[in-house]
Order: C-alpha cells, then structure tokens, then sequence
C-alpha cells in the first residue's frame, strides 16, 4: 500500500512529466494521461479537441440590396481574427481590427451595384488558422445624384469663405428630390452661435436653409450632406457624402427708401452713411412679345449676389428691344452690385445726379452718386442686404435670395 506522501509526491511527477514532454506521455503517468490547451476539450482517448471558431458577418452572407451607406463587421468568437478583405471589381474596402483581435470593421464607403466577397482569416486558441469567406450585393439604384454648394444660382459657395449677414444655406441637388423628407434628414447644419433653423424647398433641387432672423455677425457656419445610400425616391439615390463650411462677416445692411430717396447704410447696428439715391421710376409698358413690364425696383430684403466692376445692361434682357423705343438702352454701367436675378443693381448713375434724392427716374436699379456707389462696392460683397421700402411691388422669392421676404411661418411650409 501507498502512503500519502508517495500518493502526493507521483500526482506531481505526472504533471511535470506532462509540461516537459510537450503534452505527451510522460514517466510515472498513466500512458493516456494528456494536457489540454486553455480553451479546449479532451475528447474520448484523451485527444484535445479545440472548439470551432464562429464567424459572425454583417451584413448577412447573400444579403441583397445593401445599403452602401452599411458598415462591413466581421466578429469572430473562440477565436481571433487575424486578416479581413472585402473585395468587389478589383477594389478593397478600408477597414481596421479591435486591439482584442476579434472584431473587425470597415472604414471605406461601399459602391452601388457591386458584389462583395468577404474573407476573414481566423485562428483558435491552438493557433491554427482557417479562412471564413461570404459574400453579399449592394443596391443598384436607377440613377444617383450629387449635391453642390451655392451662394445663389450664379455662384458657388467658397469653402471657408467669409459672406454678409443674409447668405442662407443653399444645397442643390444634381437631379430633381421626390422624397423631400429624405433629402432634408441627410443635411446638417451647424452653426456657432447655435441658432434654430427651418429649410425650405425653392424648387424640386434646391433645399435653402436660413434661422428666423439674420446670421449674428460672426457665426460660423458647417453644413453636412450625408447623402450616400440615402433613397430620394423615384430610383434616385444618393451618390455619396459633402460639407462645406462658411462664415458670417460684419453686418452690413442698406436700407434704401424710395420715397425719401435715401439710402441709409448700418455696419453692426451703426448708421454710417445717408446717401442720395434714384429707384425705379415706376409704371409699366409693354415689351416686343406684347408682355406687361414694370419699372419697379422691388421691395423687401434683398441679398447681394455678385459684384462686376463693369456690366453691359440692356433693356432687350428683359423686352424692350426696339432701339426707337423711349425706354431702350444698352450701356456698359460700373461698380454693379447685383442684388435679383432679373437685373436689378445698385450701382453709379453720374448722368442723372441731379435726380439723386428728389425723384425716382430709373428702369429699377437703385442709381448712386459714383463717389457713393464706389464705396458701397468696395464695401459689401456677396451675403451682403440692401432692403427696399415703399413700393407697390414685392420681391418674389425666387427671384435672387428672397428667402427673408417670406414670413418665418410660412417659411418650410
């Protein structure tokens, strides 16, 4: 019979047997006695039996019409990853592993209309390593659009430009938006000061964006498109991401009152200058195709939208033709500030001084003194509000920036 202490003293001899030999038989051990490693089974016989590695794929292996906006994840338990590619048409999408190697994620955009095979090389605790491999589609849509950044219809927003007071956000898509809910949800803006903010729709590819009141001088301005995979209805879809940023200049308002002639001119709250002015002279002809035209400079809140130190004007731009009509001209006109679409200007009028804070004689722009006008154009720049008062004929919306025309409850309607 044994004692105790041999009982004892052979348990230890069999397991520093088993270390030394490397998980085979060793002295004094039962010939079938073996070790198993961390993670693993003996099996009937005493055989380690390591469990398989499970392989979990995001999105699902023959998943179809895939969202190229979706994450590829790859997770793998029992094991570890230790490479992954995601491959379609010669393109491999970016991706990273966790530290703890068993959770890989991309980092790269998908592509519509592409399948995507899947690899991912796993090893289990033994070491021993094996490749995982699935595949899935991405939604191939009828047609994608893009969007472009603009400070009006006639030019694009610069990032990390400075505009006026008035600039609103402006995103025009590349293609007309049937679901506008959608199309809204994927634009961001923020701006700092933090201030609330409505979008309204100017037609069926411009989105425009602007708060109750003016920016505050200084804002800073970030707009975030997150377009791609986005379903705009009507088989378009996004085609992938923008952003821009922009910032708020000093404000700069001028306020020209066409009963008084005058044109009062506020930098941050401060009247600066009281200039002498000559508006739209008012009434109406008909143009060459019989239509109604009027001399009215519009009222309400208008944008600056370009500057040209020289602009040809004609009256034929708008109708008017016959050069024995009265109210035909065609001249080259400077230090233009362009404030509607459909051609009115602040700019100098040296040929009319004299009617300069008595009457309004002109076909709607707002005429200066060449002195005055030299300034107010080196002055303002795009963003920039000269807002009319006190004629019967309001600026439309569309017709430049007329966004703060609208009233701030019918605005987004």
């Amino acid at each position: 019979m044994l004692s105790r202490r041999q009982m004892i003293t052979g348990a230890v001899g069999v397991a520093a047997g088993s270390v030394a030999a490397g998980c085979t038989s060793g002295a004094g051990a039962h010939p079938s006695a073996k070790w198993g490693d961390p993670g693993s089974s003996l099996a009937p016989g005493g055989t380690p039996s390591t469990s398989p590695v499970t392989v979990a794929f995001t999105p699902a292996a023959d998943a179809t019409n895939v969202s190229p906006a979706d994450k590829v994840v790859i997770s793998a338990t029992g094991g570890t990853i230790k490479s992954c590619t995601v491959t379609a048409g010669g393109n491999t999408v970016a991706g990273s592993l966790d530290t703890d190697q068993r959770t890989w994620r991309s980092t790269g955009d998908l592509a519509y209309g592409q399948t995507y095979t899947v690899t991912a090389s796993v090893a289990d605790p033994s070491g021993a390593t094996s490749d995982k491999t699935c595949t899935f589609s991405t939604v191939k849509p009828g047609s994608t659009t893009s969007v472009a950044f603009q400070a009006n219809s006639m030019q694009s927003l610069k990032t990390g430009g400075t505009y006026g007071i008035g600039q609103v956000v402006i995103v025009h898509f590349s293609r007309p938006v049937t679901d506008k809910a959608a199309a809204q949800k994927a634009v961001v803006v923020d701006a700092s000061p933090s201030v609330d903010g409505k979008f309204f729709w100017l037609d069926k590819q411009t989105l425009h964006y602007r708060p109750e009141k003016y920016w505050a001088a200084g804002t800073k301005i970030s707009v975030k498109v997150n377009l791609l995979g986005v379903n705009l209805g009507g088989g378009v879809w996004g085609s992938g991401n923008a952003s821009t940023n922009y910032n708020i200049g000093d404000s700069r308002i001028a306020v020209v009152d066409t009963r008084t002639h005058r044109m009062l001119v506020y930098i941050n709250g401060q009247q600066v200058h009281d200039f002498p002015i000559s508006a739209g002279k008012g009434g109406t002809t008909k143009g060459s195709n019989g239509e109604t035209i009027d001399f009215f400079t519009r009222s309400g809140p208008h944008v600056v939208l370009e500057k040209a130190q020289t602009v040809e004007m004609t009256s034929a731009s708008y109708g008017i033709t016959n050069p024995k009509d009265p109210n035909y001209y065609k001249e080259d006109i400077s230090l233009c500030l362009r404030i509607t679409y459909s051609g009115e200007y602040t700019h100098a009028a040296g040929w009319n001084i004299p009617d300069h804070g008595q009457r309004n004689v002109s076909h709607g722009c707002v005429n200066m003194n060449p002195d005055h006008a030299q300034w107010l154009f080196s002055t303002f720049t795009l963003g920039d509000v000269v807002d009319v008062k006190n004629t019967p004929v309001q600026l439309p919306v569309w017709d430049g920036i007329g966004d703060w025309n609208v009233a701030w409850s019918q605005y987004g309607g």
